[in-house]
């Protein structure tokens, strides 16, 4: 099943999120190499996909996972998470309808 994991970002977060990023993007790789990922991103703080300094506000992720706890212990070891990029992140089950 899909699950999407909604993460919001602590105030502050740039400086934190680059220095994760390379081991963030790895396991997001990984989803994709096995056919799991559907669509990752993060939120930019500003209307603008390139929001320089201002940074982002959270992050998307919609991915396959066998149950929701498995989606949730994915989720808890981010390296965002990790290195208190995330102030708060929440997954629940997704139904992908369109397209």
């Amino acid at each position: 099943m899909l699950y999407a994991i909604i993460s919001e970002d602590v105030s502050d977060s740039l400086e934190a999120r680059m220095s994760a990023r390379p081991d963030h993007l790895a396991r997001l790789e990984a989803l994709r190499d096995e056919g799991r990922l559907v669509l990752a991103g993060p939120h930019p703080a500003i209307d603008s996909e390139t929001p320089g300094d201002t940074g982002f506000s959270g992050s998307l992720v919609v991915a396959e996972f066998a149950s929701l706890e498995e989606a949730q212990a994915w989720a808890d070891i981010d390296p965002y998470v990790a290195a208190g990029v995330y102030a708060k992140v929440t997954v629940k089950p997704f139904k992908k309808v369109l397209p």
